[in-house]
């Protein structure tokens, strides 16, 4: 009787602990019971759907187009700070989307850096943006950018990562160099991206858990913004777009969770291993990083362009992990990148 007991508490427990590691189904926009399609979409050659916005000039009229990548918990409607005039005197045509599992994009369960890459190139092409094209990607949403490198770099016009997420385990990082670097985040955070990437199928619990803090980038605790981060956070309160309370309406474990899952895995390949796609010509791609990012130590970043020196690095003195919100400097971003 004893022993039947045990067996049932045992399989109770082992019942409970699945329960509570594995993610709930998302919640897939046009489908029932999931939130409604309010943007255009196209339809993957796997099946899924890929929603876009486009903004600025005309496509047909447009001298640049550029693709722009969102970053962790955001969304084809991030605030792009550019002026009009701007926007208008360089021709600048922009297409945005949700990455998988973000707003009204279908989730993919195999999503991964290349799959991303992919996911930019179908998109340029049901879109008919030519031969040819920019990429930008903000802070997480580099790595797609990253995957742009280095499995569709002949489709390149130009790229811009601004700063860009690092993987604190690519093989070409010294031992010593990405510890420390590792060690300047918050406490919560050195432990949420060392289990997704050591144990990503504990992450949803993890990250779900309520007895102590696993996350402040998802809690957007103040420690992680720097005084001008916090400047630039004021002036944005004012402006807010309510779309972007969709960002994570399909389910937090296929949005920010698999984002962790995959910007801080196991990568197919190296980025600091790519050779320069562009021998003929020069200051095609750029990273910005801030000096005062607590996010993206700038030390990785340094180490990042001196072994690939065909990027043109771009450092800013008093800049945090929000510098693309700053017009002025975003204005420059796009000028580099385009003249």
């Amino acid at each position: 009787m004893l022993t039947k007991a045990v067996i049932v508490l045992l399989f109770s427990l082992v019942v409970w602990a699945y329960q509570t590691i594995k993610p709930p189904p998302p919640k897939i926009c046009g489908l029932p019971n999931g939130p409604p399609v309010t943007s255009p979409r196209i339809k993957l050659g796997d099946g899924r759907y890929l929603a876009y916005q486009e903004r600025g000039v005309v496509k047909e009229n447009a001298k640049y187009k550029i693709i722009v990548v969102h970053g962790f918990d955001n969304s084809k409607d991030m605030n792009l700070a550019a002026s009009q005039e701007l926007i208008d005197e360089l021709g600048i045509y922009f297409l945005l989307f949700d990455r998988a599992g973000y707003g009204e994009s279908d989730p993919n369960p195999n999503r991964s850096v290349k799959s991303e890459a992919f996911d930019i190139q179908e998109l340029a092409d049901q879109l008919e943006l030519g031969s040819k094209f920019y990429v930008l990607g903000v802070s997480m949403g580099s790595y797609p950018i990253w995957g742009c490198l280095k499995y569709i770099p002949d489709r390149l016009a130009g790229a811009a990562l601004i700063v860009p997420v690092v993987n604190y385990w690519w093989p070409s990082f010294p031992s010593n160099l990405s510890r420390e670097g590792y060690g300047k985040l918050p406490l919560p955070d050195q432990w949420s991206i060392r289990v997704a990437h050591y144990a990503p199928w504990l992450l949803y619990w993890w990250m779900t858990q309520n007895w102590f803090s696993s996350s402040s980038i998802v809690k957007s605790h103040p420690e992680i913004f720097s005084t001008r981060d916090k400047d630039i956070l004021k002036k944005m309160a004012a402006n807010l777009n309510r779309n972007q309370t969709k960002v994570r309406q399909q389910g937090i474990f296929e949005s920010l969770h698999h984002d962790y899952m995959v910007g801080f895995g196991n990568w197919e390949f190296d980025p600091m291993n790519l050779s320069n796609p562009f021998p003929q010509e020069s200051k095609i791609v750029h990273i910005w990083q801030g000096y005062e990012d607590r996010l993206v130590p700038f030390q990785l970043q340094r180490f990042v362009a001196e072994k690939l020196p065909w990027i043109w690095y771009h450092e800013v003195d008093n800049g945090g992990h929000l510098i693309h919100h700053d017009s002025d400097l975003f204005e420059t971003m796009l000028r580099k990148l385009l003249l």
